[in-house]
């Protein structure tokens, strides 16, 4: 009999072993399309087996065609429960009731392998003579699997984008955090043995500065406290969205199918994983090292001002030349890393509002059912997830900015700086300093991360939000994000914005941090 155009055979229940069942099957041709006139097609090869299984679409990862080799060969080799899965779905004709029972059939064909097998074995070893004093070597169980059909599988799965994304969403959560964290402490402890972790320096128009590496806020702030957090809360939004929240939405339950597509949609987006290496490495980490830095150090001075990593031009009794070159290379690779490392945790937040919003368009909801009610508190929570490492994002471009318009002010440190200004409007005083005229790479850096942060912000606002009553939340939170952006552009250009930058941080730890805010989603129809 057929089954969609495929021969389909009904599990014999006869209590054969693996390979018996699977001589049966393979002889038949169960499972394969008819030909031209109706009639079957012919017996399995090891070739077309394997092809035809490779050719699921739920199966990413193939089989190799060694293994299947050895399905067909006279030996003790069984099968995989990953295989027997997928052999079910070949004998069932695709048909879900028929690969139900052929994948009970199989399954018990191949214990019925096994328990014959550790009967061979036994019965070996109980008739085999003893050696005299030599200890008795106990049989080893062979998996079913040969070891050679793995490598198949990770050549598959190594590209950099799963690569990445698996730092991510396996393993603990506090591993990227704490690697960060770690890295910046070792440089802190790098830097006070060099002698730089507290330096001043007197510029020539007589203003003092604290050019110490723990006194810049864009490297101690930024990687010891605000890329930890935004890694943590990238780590929860994408363990969360394809552990629990993508595998509980109805037609996406089966967890390996549901694996199998995420990986998908990561590979998917692999050629951004690549431009984002290249630039975080080859510009901002290599060659912004060696124009910023290195030739600085060489020629005795450049277009940048004073900083730690070139304070050995005007204190080289400190730290010399060669020294704060190999440290700042360092620095300068754990920067790059770091920072690519920012980016692809927003690419894969975007990755994870595109896969919500394209299974929720694929499927017609109707409004205040269970279903709509699922798919809601699942985007809320990623919505959510999203607004905070937007808002990390967008503290992360302030501080690297904040920093770098201090090193041309007249701020003797970060801290003063700020107060400075602030006092200067609170008092109606036009104070603002012209500054000297440097080059501040760091201005476009912290563009950049500023661009992409709202960028995914507002990616996930359009494609996450739903027409259900109000929208209180998400103003709330684009308010948080829009005082953020106003204050981070009018940094070192009009007098006071400190002032109007305090208020935007303020708002964004009250968001970040915000109970109410959280809660209210239930009731402003985010999904």
């Amino acid at each position: 009999m057929f089954k969609n155009g495929k021969l389909f055979v009904p599990p014999p229940r006869d209590g054969s072993d693996f390979k018996e069942l699977f001589k049966t099957l393979a002889a038949a041709g169960a499972g394969r399309s008819s030909d031209n006139d109706g009639f079957p097609a012919g017996p399995w090869t090891p070739e077309l087996l394997a092809e035809a299984i490779s050719q699921i679409e739920a199966n990413s990862v193939g089989v190799d065609q060694r293994t299947v080799q050895l399905w067909f060969q006279d030996n003790e080799k069984g099968v995989s429960p990953a295989n027997i899965r997928w052999l079910a779905r070949i004998f069932g004709c695709d048909d879900p009731v028929a690969t139900r029972e052929w994948q009970i059939e199989l399954g018990a064909a191949q214990s019925r392998l096994s328990a014959k097998r550790r009967e061979w074995k036994k019965d070996a070893s109980g008739t085999a003579q003893p050696v005299p004093h030599t200890p008795r070597t106990i049989p080893l169980e062979y998996p079913a699997e040969p070891a050679h059909d793995i490598p198949s599988r990770a050549r598959r799965h190594s590209s950099l984008a799963t690569r990445s994304a698996a730092l991510f969403a396996e393993g603990s959560p506090l591993n990227l955090p704490a690697s960060v964290f770690a890295g910046i402490a070792a440089l802190g402890f790098l830097a006070y043995v060099l002698g730089i972790h507290n330096v001043t320096y007197s510029r020539a128009d007589g203003v003092t500065k604290q050019v110490g590496f723990l006194w810049t806020a864009n490297w101690t702030s930024v990687f010891m406290v605000l890329l930890p957090l935004f890694f943590a809360i990238v780590t929860a939004v994408v363990t969360f969205w394809k552990n629990e929240g993508r595998p509980q939405l109805p037609g996406h339950r089966d967890r390996i199918d549901s694996d199998t597509a995420w990986t998908r949609n990561v590979e998917a987006t692999s050629y951004s994983y690549w431009a984002v290496l290249t630039i975080c490495v080859l510009f901002a980490g290599l060659l912004q090292w060696i124009g910023v830095s290195l030739i600085p150090l060489m020629e005795g001075g450049g277009d940048y001002a004073t900083d730690w990593d070139s304070i050995a031009i005007v204190h080289p009794e400190i730290i010399s030349v060669p020294e704060a070159a190999v440290f700042t290379g360092i620095a300068y690779l754990y920067m790059s890393i770091c920072f690519y490392m920012f980016f692809v945790g927003l690419i894969l937040l975007y990755t994870v509002t595109h896969d919500f919003w394209t299974i929720r368009k694929a499927e017609s909801v109707q409004p205040e059912t269970e279903h709509e009610r699922r798919l809601s508190e699942v985007g809320r929570t990623v919505m959510h997830g999203i607004f905070r490492c937007s808002v990390l994002g967008m503290l992360i471009a302030i501080v690297m900015k904040v920093q770098s318009a201090y090193l041309t002010s007249a701020g003797e440190n970060v801290v003063a700086w700020l107060v400075d200004d602030m006092t200067s409007a609170l008092a109606g005083r036009n104070d603002l300093y012209a500054g000297t005229d440097y080059r501040r790479p760091t201005h476009y850096s912290s563009l950049l991360v500023a661009v992409s942060s709202c960028f995914v912000f507002l990616y996930g606002a359009i494609r996450l939000r739903t027409k259900r009553r109000s929208d209180v939340p998400f103003w709330r939170m684009s308010a948080a994000v829009t005082s953020l952006v106003a204050g981070y552009l009018l940094i070192d250009v009009v007098t006071g914005f400190s002032i109007l930058l305090a208020i935007g941080v303020l708002l964004a730890v009250f968001g970040l941090f915000n109970r109410d805010l959280r809660d209210a989603h239930r009731s402003a129809g985010w999904g």
